[in-house]
């Protein structure tokens, strides 16, 4: 039952989390539906680890264009 239940759950969050995208905050409800996912579906343990690893490089090359433009002034 637990497992219906969290795989249901997941599977509305991660879509509501696609489908609105582009607003601020999404993105955690697509995150986390995808960790409710991954207790029972390994390609959603995949796809977390992809969002994880795309969202690190993309906090790291922000954080290089800021210290730039901070040295630069």
């Amino acid at each position: 039952m637990k497992k219906k239940i969290r795989i249901t759950l997941g599977s509305l969050l991660a879509l509501f989390g696609i489908v609105f995208f582009i607003l601020p905050g999404s993105i955690l409800v697509l995150l986390l539906g995808l960790v409710m996912l991954s207790y029972d579906v390994p390609r959603a343990r995949d796809w977390l680890r992809t969002c994880q690893n795309v969202m690190s490089k993309s906090a790291r090359k922000l954080d290089k264009i800021i210290l730039d433009r901070k040295l630069k002034i």
